[in-house]
């Protein structure tokens, strides 16, 4: 089968690949695939392929993998709360999942150089799928982005490119070498098969709990790639009539970086990986949590520091920008969003450095 055609969803201009439309606006999948037949019993998924499990689903045909998906859904240490250890991925975040569909879309399309910008774990998936894949990859960082995410990103053979300045002008200056031909653009933020791989997400989740989804889930946002990939997964299991039912997305942002939940005082540092003023897919972002009844909310440095050194004396070791979802599920208990009794599953989404 050929690569699956790209379609702008602005203006309805269709592109066998390119980056965003020439509008400007980001791209979708032309046509994405859908299971025939009632769901099915989760025994009969093999879980040795991984999130390709679920290719049923994927307009993507599997090109690498590093055995990405099947992460635990485990019980949290408060009532009616699950964990989903996004952590234990191959690379340590659920970054994993789009890395391994937008590069084996590259591998689809015979790119010989993949290139991406990220503050560290979406570089670091890039990269570490490029490397099993047999291409080349350039990922631009800030000169700020942590050491260790930058050390991750060389172990594999990558070519890190430091720039000075915030995440926007990292991008910026990355898409002015995609634009040039240098590469292609196996973007987090703007390639939709990374979205492709993200939504796998949500129908791991629902099979994991037996084709039920829960009351809401808590995510932690930057550009939204899992918070949209999970509702696309959820939206996908709802048109297959696999679940009758979508789960409240409830969004949490980093105070100074909070687009969708409205600017609060102070300025989170600390969840790094959230740290976005600009998400390029924002009105799709917006569409998802009110199409779902969900909610976006701002958390402190100090809440994140506080929910990051419980869920490690609990035995989850996970970096601070994970940290921040249980932080947002704390407030929005306090603020009656979420009752006590409410079925809630927050992915922990990053391993600590």
């Amino acid at each position: 089968m050929p690569p699956a055609d790209l379609v702008c969803p602005d203006c309805g201009h269709t592109f066998a690949d390119r980056w965003r439309c020439s509008c400007g606006a980001p791209l979708e999948f032309a046509s994405t695939p859908r299971p025939d037949g009632p769901a099915p019993d989760f025994a009969t998924f093999d879980s040795r392929r991984g999130l390709w499990a679920f290719s049923d689903f994927l307009p993507v045909e599997r090109g690498v993998t590093l055995g990405e998906g099947f992460t635990p859904l485990v019980d949290g240490p408060d009532p009616n709360v699950s964990f989903k250890l996004e952590y234990v991925s191959p690379t340590g975040s659920f970054k994993d999942r789009g890395a391994a569909t937008v590069v084996s879309r590259a591998v689809e399309l015979g790119v010989d150089r993949v290139i991406e910008d990220s503050s560290g774990n979406a570089g670091a998936a890039i990269a570490a799928y490029a490397a099993r894949a047999g291409l080349d990859a350039d990922i631009y960082v800030p000169a700020s982005a942590p050491a260790a995410k930058r050390r991750a990103i060389e172990a594999v053979g990558a070519r890190v490119v430091e720039i000075a300045g915030d995440r926007e002008t990292v991008a910026a200056a990355c898409r002015n070498v995609v634009e040039a031909g240098d590469g292609w653009y196996a973007s987090h933020a703007w390639s939709p098969a990374f979205f492709a791989g993200t939504a796998t997400f949500g129908v791991e989740l629902a099979a994991q709990r037996d084709w039920s989804v829960p009351d809401a889930v808590v995510v932690p946002l930057g550009h939204g790639t899992l918070l949209l990939g999970a509702y696309r997964g959820f939206r996908a299991l709802a048109e297959a009539g696999w679940i009758d039912d979508m789960p409240r997305l409830l969004a949490v942002q980093a105070a100074g970086y909070a687009p969708i939940a409205g600017e609060t005082p102070g300025t989170n540092d600390l969840a790094d990986g959230i740290q976005v003023r600009e998400p390029v897919r924002r009105a799709a972002i917006v569409d998802a949590i009110e199409a779902t009844g969900g909610d976006a909310i701002a958390v402190s440095a100090k809440a994140v520091r506080r929910a990051h050194d419980s869920l490690r004396t609990s035995g989850f070791d996970v970096e601070p920008t994970a940290a921040a979802a249980v932080a947002g599920l704390r407030r929005y208990r306090d603020r009656g969003t979420l009752d006590a009794d409410d079925d809630t599953v927050v992915p922990l989404t990053g391993r600590g450095k």
